[in-house]
């Protein structure tokens, strides 16, 4: 990987302000570094929505101002970027434990053979250590506090959606749904419909066959994870997939990425997906 250079918040915004924070893991293995992105523009009423994104580092690599423009046309979000303390775009072994959860029957290696398992404490970190920092003094509707991922960022959002009411609103950009994870998807049939109350979740994926990009999940899976989502939604819970056809799992993080971030901020999203 190529190191990166200096980010939107090192260069500065006539849009946003920044600060930044650091953290350790209770276990000291892991460093984060938090960039917390507040907009200019006066907050609504009820406080600004609130985007959790996670590989920050990648995430702040891609913030522009042009994009930041584009969300200033609805209700820009503050964006709190959970990245690590690193030069690089990603810690490829922090994230493969931050972001996977346990695997039944004691397999915990990745698709990579990085370790994993260590969503549960990673989500502790977040709703106990890092939010009360990130989102200190900020005015901010709560009810609009929405995390995106990617690849094994999405996965981490999927099992989120299930697990915690911190996050009320889900996207899962391209999660690295292999044999291992596929589960996170197949509960969700079954899932009470009162742990999913109040949250709406968004698939984002791209399709290349599997030849091509052997992260996406083969077409089956695909329409396995479409007819999921189309089973909440029947129940009155907000949930879809919207589709690439043409895109690549890396060109993903970027248009996952954006998607986000202008659902969030109530502004029209480019076109291209396929709902």
């Amino acid at each position: 990987m190529t190191p990166l250079g200096p980010n939107i918040a090192d260069k500065g915004s006539a849009l946003y302000h920044f600060t930044i924070n650091t953290f350790d893991s209770a276990d000291g293995q892991r460093h984060y570094k938090v960039w917390t992105a507040v907009p200019n523009k006066k907050p609504p009423a009820a406080g600004y929505p609130v985007l959790w994104t996670l590989d920050g580092n990648a995430v702040m690599n891609h913030l522009s101002d042009k994009l930041l423009s584009e969300l200033s046309a609805g209700t820009p979000p503050v964006i709190v970027a959970v990245g690590y303390q690193t030069n690089l775009p990603f810690d490829v072994y922090a994230r493969a434990w931050d972001y996977t959860p346990p695997v039944a029957g004691g397999d915990s290696m990745t698709v990579h053979g990085r370790k994993g398992g260590g969503d549960a404490a990673f989500q502790a970190l977040i709703e106990n250590t890092l939010a009360p920092v990130a989102e200190k003094g900020i005015p901010l509707n709560t009810a609009h506090r929405a995390i995106w991922g990617h690849s094994l960022g999405g996965i981490f959002a999927l099992d989120t959606y299930y697990r915690s009411p911190f996050f009320s609103r889900i996207y899962a950009t391209s999660p690295s749904l292999s044999q291992n994870y596929i589960s996170l998807v197949t509960r969700l049939k079954t899932a009470d419909a009162g742990r999913l109350s109040g949250k709406q979740l968004l698939v984002i994926e791209g399709s290349w066959p599997a030849s091509r990009n052997p992260q996406v999940p083969e077409p089956a899976s695909i329409e396995g994870i479409r007819s999921v989502l189309a089973g909440l939604s029947a129940r009155g819970l907000p949930a879809r997939l919207v589709q690439y056809p043409t895109l690549s799992h890396g060109e993903m993080f970027s248009v996952g990425l954006e998607l986000a971030l202008r659902d969030v901020a109530g502004v029209s999203t480019a076109a291209g997906g396929e709902k």
